[in-house]
């Protein structure tokens, strides 16, 4: 069967305008200002809106900064007139989200709606939220990522609230152009054919390994899993001694990860491969901690739609989810 005839809706033309969509969502947001004191960030969200927030604490956790990543009907108890709170949804219609907004009213939190239209958007208009208007033209909602992300850089670092990331971000745009993570992706994707994958990572890399996991289960829908060293060693590994099912697991690395993490990756995977489980390690490298996170990020966008074609299987549609949400309403 043609690739074509499989990938109905495009997402290969979505996922090679990657580093573009980067790009043009570092534009976003430089209109917004935030009046008033800031103690805390919070960013709620479902799904690919959700990552984005997991991606931004992952990375300004670095710098010390503490973000609550929220996805749930309600914001946490702490939340209030100090609080940021970034409430996104591509669509605009997420049920938990927009609870989480009307609750972000509630506690009167400082505000910045994300939104491509739906109710959110209109909700956020006629309360006079800032908002920041992301564009409708992405068939697959979760591959709005960098709209979902880079905007939120944007109006923190112009707010004052961190500290100047444009360079960071510019030299990262550059890397996501050239580097050949679509062939990476695409020799990995067969090794994971009939095989339930597990990502390994180390916390720096937990936003990572989560969109792994959820990018195979939404492309090519199947079951795969995640965990975070150290605290899988001191529980899950022990599934291994009476495997039940066919795993492969992928670790993602880089060079700069603590002396103590790279002890446990190295013993972990002599005793999962000593188990007759198959492991291949990604070791992620750039110059900054941004760029790794994003092309990690990219890397397994790749991952799940090669792997979707492997089955011959749609990436795009979800319709599953789509028959959950029916039922719900």
């Amino acid at each position: 069967m043609r690739v074509e005839d499989i990938d109905t809706e495009n997402m290969k033309g979505v996922l090679e305008r990657f580093s573009d969509m980067c790009r043009q969502a570092s534009k976003l947001g430089g209109d917004i200002k935030i009046e008033g004191e800031v103690d805390n960030i919070v960013v709620a969200g479902m799904g690919g809106s959700g990552i984005s927030g997991d991606i931004l604490k992952n990375y300004l956790s670095e710098d010390g900064i503490r973000v609550y990543v929220n996805k749930d009907y309600k914001l946490p108890d702490f939340v209030n007139k100090k609080s940021l709170v970034f409430v996104i949804s591509y669509s605009g219609n997420t049920e938990e989200t927009i609870a989480s907004y009307q609750d972000a009213i509630k506690k009167q939190a400082h505000i910045v709606v994300m939104c491509s239209g739906g109710r959110l958007d209109g909700m956020a208009k006629s309360s006079r939220i800032n908002r920041i208007k992301i564009p409708d033209d992405i068939p697959q909602p979760r591959l709005a990522v960098p709209y979902l992300f880079f905007p939120m850089l944007t109006v923190l670092q112009n707010n004052k609230i961190i500290k100047n990331k444009e360079q960071e971000i510019i030299s990262t745009i550059e890397v996501l152009k050239k580097k050949n993570f679509k062939e990476m992706a695409e020799e990995l994707a067969p090794k994971l054919v009939n095989k339930t994958p597990i990502i390994y990572s180390s916390q720096r890399y937990a936003s990572v390994a989560n969109r792994w996991k959820t990018d195979i289960n939404e492309n090519a829908k199947i079951h795969a899993f995640y965990n975070i060293y150290p605290e899988f060693n001191h529980n899950e590994i022990n599934g291994y001694v009476n495997k039940v099912g066919d795993f492969y697991v992928i670790i993602i690395r880089d060079n700069d990860e603590h002396y103590r993490i790279r002890k446990r990756i190295n013993a972990t995977k002599a005793l999962i491969k000593r188990k007759g489980t198959s492991v291949t390690e990604m070791v992620i490298r750039g110059d900054s901690y941004l760029t790794k996170l994003l092309s990690a990020i990219y890397i397994g966008e790749w991952v799940g739609y090669f792997l979707a074609i492997e089955y011959e299987t749609d990436p795009s549609p979800v319709d599953i989810i789509e028959d959950l949400k029916k039922q719900l309403k």
